[in-house]
């Protein structure tokens, strides 16, 4: 966090709490959503301002019951996300980077119905960015060999016969299934935080 942020939240302590004003999309945009596009369940406009989205990536956050939040100065502005509370890149130079720009070492991994894969480490979990489709069925093994899209699909439908791995350089996990429905319970965050829960 910023300690410019950490010396107003010091000087004005009881600024209320901001919520629906700001979403994480599921490739890991900022988007800002205004009356409108609340009132409408439209995404919001994508923010590319880099001195704006570097500033809400330092001060970004999860509160113990999680809610994940942008710390704007003396004001929490509580974050709706599409997806998971981070969302995970492949990249040239630090291999996986969270939207945040940090990177990523994995230990478990994940994959919905939707074909959807969740990396986590002990303390961050990410949804691969659909766009990097490619590195996420590269990566799926099956004893040992490249997963044919026949496995994957047996997979996807429950085999026990099949079981996949995710391989990106030395890293091995083996894949889990999850239900995209009950990503909020197994992870424990707030998908959309409001202002009538429980602080």
């Amino acid at each position: 966090m910023d300690d410019i942020v950490r010396q107003a939240m010091t000087k004005w302590p009881n600024v209320p709490h901001c919520f629906g004003w700001l979403r994480l999309d599921a490739r890991g945009y900022w988007r800002m959503r205004d009356t409108y596009a609340q009132e409408n369940d439209l995404p919001g406009t994508r923010i590319d301002h880099a001195t704006l989205i570097g500033f809400i990536n330092r001060n970004y956050g999860g509160d113990d019951t999680g809610r994940w939040f942008f710390q704007n100065g003396p004001q929490r502005v509580y974050v709706d996300l599409e997806l998971t509370p981070y969302i995970v890149r492949t990249d040239p130079t630090a291999d996986l980077k969270l939207h945040t720009d940090e990177p990523l070492q994995p230990t478990a991994a994940w994959l919905t119905e939707r074909g959807q894969l969740l990396l986590a480490s002990p303390d961050k979990v990410a949804t691969l960015d659909d766009r990097d489709g490619a590195a996420l069925f590269s990566g799926l093994h099956c004893a040992g060999e490249h997963a044919s899209e026949e496995q994957v699909l047996q997979w996807l439908d429950g085999s026990t016969s099949v079981q996949l791995e995710w391989r990106r350089g030395n890293l091995i996990l083996p894949v889990q299934r999850i239900d995209s429905h009950s990503l909020e319970t197994h992870f424990k965050f707030v998908a959309q935080p409001r202002a009538d829960e429980t602080a």
